[in-house]
């Protein structure tokens, strides 16, 4: 029997339509996985509550009575997807060699966290689940996300192309992602500074099991920016650049309205001036907004608040832990 103790990490928000489905799905890999061999009975599924308004901790709460190869964690609000992962990392990392993390919709292909599993015990610390195919997405929804990673690795931060929250982390990796303590957290941008040997794993995105996306275009755009202002200063120096370029062409301007003012050539042009006005007004505001939301930042920082707090944990202690016995469906 291998040592290697698994836990499969499941954030959770308002997924009562699909939690049942999940936990049956990620019962059988893990129960597929340790009658392979390929990790210890001591391995678990975690799943997550980030505050759900449904039934979705109490159907957490009897999977832990009914399973001992299940644990959760409720948080005593909804702290975000990032967050709430985060707290399933940190407590897994207490007792696992290694953490599979996976969202409960179940549009990451389960059956590749064997190959997941294999890929650790060849020597790699982490594992990416990458998106060889996005055709369940909407075209917007596909465009604007591999839109995003490509804008994203302009800007100089290193994203795994196509890859969301699917992935492996290592004993050794999982510790040293959590010395990082910033409170606005982008972890698929913290992970690939790590540094750690590395692969990827590809399968085909499916579609949603049930309930909807917790993702609407406005928290997609938020997370995209979170992400954005929280790796990169180059959105800064491109407003820098910008009024470099707005002071040159005023420059040129006036010098063009002082030479026709010398040759009599002049007309009031009520028109063009407030264009400008509105140019310039408009570069402003945003400029100022960008620097905001930069110091914005800062001030979430430097408080040092929790980043999440927990309110109930299932986890069970390691060293009282009575023999597991497999309960299947």
């Amino acid at each position: 029997m291998k040592e290697t103790v698994l836990t499969i990490a499941v954030p959770c928000y308002n997924e009562e339509e699909v939690f049942d489905t999940t936990y049956a799905h990620l019962k059988d890999v893990l129960h597929n996985l340790i009658d392979e061999d390929l990790v210890s009975e001591k391995s678990q599924l975690l799943f997550i509550d980030d505050g759900s308004k449904d039934s979705t901790w109490e159907k957490i709460e009897a999977a832990c009575r009914l399973d001992s190869y299940v644990s959760g964690i409720k948080l005593s609000r909804n702290f975000g997807h990032q967050k709430a992962l985060l707290s399933g990392l940190e407590e897994a990392a207490k007792f696992s060699d290694c953490v599979i993390s996976i969202d409960a919709d179940l549009q990451d292909d389960t059956t590749v966290i064997k190959e997941f599993v294999i890929q650790y015990l060849n020597g790699f610390d982490v594992v990416y689940g990458v998106r060889s195919k996005r055709e369940t997405d909407s075209f917007f929804k596909r465009t604007t996300a591999e839109g995003f990673y490509k804008l994203m690795g302009k800007l100089g931060l290193s994203l795994v192309y196509n890859h969301a929250d699917y992935r492996l982390l290592s004993k050794r990796a999982l510790t040293e992602m959590l010395r990082f303590q910033e409170t606005n957290l982008f972890l698929r941008g913290i992970v690939p500074l790590l540094g750690f040997k590395s692969t990827k794993v590809y399968y085909e995105r499916k579609a949603r099991e049930a309930g909807e996306s917790k993702y609407p275009l406005a928290k997609m755009l938020a997370f995209a920016f979170d992400g954005l202002t929280s790796f990169s200063v180059k959105p800064i120096r491109f407003i820098t650049i910008i009024g470099f370029l707005s002071f040159f062409i005023s420059f040129i301007a006036g010098a063009y309205v002082l030479i026709e003012k010398f040759m009599g050539d002049t007309e009031s042009g009520w028109a063009s001036l407030m264009i400008s006005i509105w140019l310039i007004g408009g570069l402003l505001l945003m400029s100022i907004g960008l620097i905001g939301e930069y110091i914005g930042k800062i001030y979430e920082e430097v408080k040092q608040r929790p980043r999440y707090i927990i309110e109930h944990n299932l986890c069970p202690k390691r060293t009282e832990e009575k023999p597991k016995t497999k309960v299947h469906a």
